[in-house]
């Protein structure tokens, strides 16, 4: 069993913006992957992007640039 850590789990509003943020977080390499929304976490959609804190930033400006509207940010011990 994987060891738990701090992450920052990005939630979106559809399926659709979630494979979206996939693809161009991707593109631009910036680290992460999709994950399934933890169970402590309500979102509208099942996916969520997954990633460091310190990449709160970079996933930020990646989602305003490719014009990605986030349900919500949170950090969960993933």
């Amino acid at each position: 069993m994987r060891k738990k850590e701090l992450k920052l789990v990005v939630t979106f509003h559809t399926t659709a913006d979630a494979m979206a943020m996939e693809k161009a977080c991707k593109a631009d390499q910036i680290p992460g992957r999709l994950i399934p929304v933890p169970r402590s976490i309500s979102a509208g959609c099942g996916l969520s992007w997954c990633a460091l804190p310190e990449e709160e930033d970079a996933i930020r400006e990646e989602m305003k640039k490719v014009g990605i509207e986030e349900e919500a940010l949170h950090q969960v011990m993933v």
